[in-house]
């Protein structure tokens, strides 16, 4: 069973999923890291005592996206020709999940989907992930929708049937079981800062941002947002851990090197991030994890895009959608830090699952592979259709 990533997230949201393979002992996973982003990819894992069983290796001398998808599915499809796994799990809407999706298919491997159906209905926002995530779905056998929403999206697009499950999604499982873990932060300024916002001496506020399309005018936007709210709370400290593309890097150095209580970090362990995260007052993001992660410990989130596929967060009033404007960003993060502190950790504050839903994921997988006659059921269609 290959369990294929290659980012981050890809990692956060798989490594709940290969733990309940273990423990159940039914199937054996086998971690692929694809070299989209291998040291962060492994790093992630890390925080779950887990490491890539198999490494692929691809060349990008260019950096675009067509030779980063093209070197994927070659490296892809001759690990799949020697490995001829039962099945391969692809999680979100990654370049690497396309390329292990196109490849699992020409060689007749059922491809499963891990958080299947999110959509925001515009291909360029975001950018190429929406695409991505449509072609993915017409590729998978098994299809994990994380919410009721999603599950609604596939319908809509006529993918239905018993493979369409709906599971909640495993960054809710991963948050809930890293968080708590004592860490050892790389940057000697964090464990002072989350002491200060441990003991009310100032008031945390977590920034990620590392959208192609909020490159240029839109990333600038943001930066100034960010320095608005830092010149008007002068309690309020930014972590703004760096993502590791250098046209984002270096944009966000420019913009806020010397500003003082930002503190501009490189990338983050996730164990890291969580810890930081469930000291936060506030998040901004552009990322869709972040906007998952969020609730599960009653932190409010701005979100720095004009539209989000996680609108189930908007509704239920855990996030709101600020885009790139730095007047609406200052205005957001102001009324939500007059706002008393949500109080509850609780994942049943989560609209995105329970911490449950690797084990539901592999009970499907078993059951698709005959390996088992039970597993979740799928969602009624009157209940879909009321959005619940």
């Amino acid at each position: 069973m290959v369990l294929l990533g290659g980012t981050r997230p890809e990692a956060v949201k798989l490594a709940p999923i290969a733990r309940a393979m273990r423990v159940q002992d039914r199937m054996q996973p086998v971690l692929v890291a694809s070299g989209q982003h291998e040291t962060m990819f492994s790093q992630a894992l890390s925080s779950f005592g887990l490491r890539p069983d198999v490494r692929l290796h691809i060349d990008r001398p260019t950096g675009s996206l067509s030779e980063l998808l093209s070197e994927l599915v070659k490296a892809v499809d001759v690990h799949l020709e020697q490995l001829r796994p039962a099945a391969v799990v692809v999680q979100g809407d990654t370049t690497t999940a396309l390329a292990g999706a196109l490849a699992a298919f020409w060689r007749h491997i059922p491809v499963v989907h891990v958080e299947a159906g999110l959509r925001s209905h515009d291909p360029r926002a975001p950018f190429p992930e929406e695409a991505n995530r449509k072609l993915v779905a017409q590729l998978s056998t098994l299809h994990l929708a994380p919410t009721a929403r999603a599950v609604n999206n596939l319908l809509e697009e006529g993918i239905a049937g018993p493979e369409v499950l709906l599971t909640g999604n495993t960054v809710v499982d991963a948050v809930l079981s890293i968080a708590r873990t004592p860490v050892a932060y790389h940057d000697h300024r964090l464990p002072s800062l989350e002491n200060r916002a441990a003991t009310g001496k100032s008031r945390l506020l977590l920034a990620t941002m590392h959208r192609r399309e909020s490159l240029g005018a839109p990333l600038a936007g943001i930066l100034a947002g960010l320095r608005a709210i830092v010149e008007e709370h002068a309690d309020v400290e930014v972590v703004l851990p760096v993502h590791p593309n250098p046209e984002v890097r270096d944009q966000v150095v420019d913009g806020l090197l010397g500003v003082e209580r930002v503190h501009i970090t490189g990338p983050l362990h996730y164990a890291e991030f969580c810890r930081l995260l469930s000291f936060a007052r506030l998040v901004l993001t552009d990322s869709g994890g972040v906007q998952e992660e969020a609730p599960s410990f009653g932190v409010p989130c701005v979100v720095l895009r004009e539209i989000t596929e996680r609108m189930e967060a908007v509704e239920a009033g855990v996030s709101v959608l600020a885009g790139p404007d730095p007047l609406l960003i200052a205005r957001h993060a102001s009324r939500l830090l007059a706002e008393n502190p949500v109080e509850s950790s609780s994942a049943r504050l989560n609209p995105f699952g329970d911490g449950q839903a690797a084990v539901r994921a592999e009970q499907a997988i078993a059951r698709l592979l005959g390996l088992t006659s039970s597993g979740p059921a799928a969602v009624p269609q009157a209940q879909l259709a009321k959005g619940k």
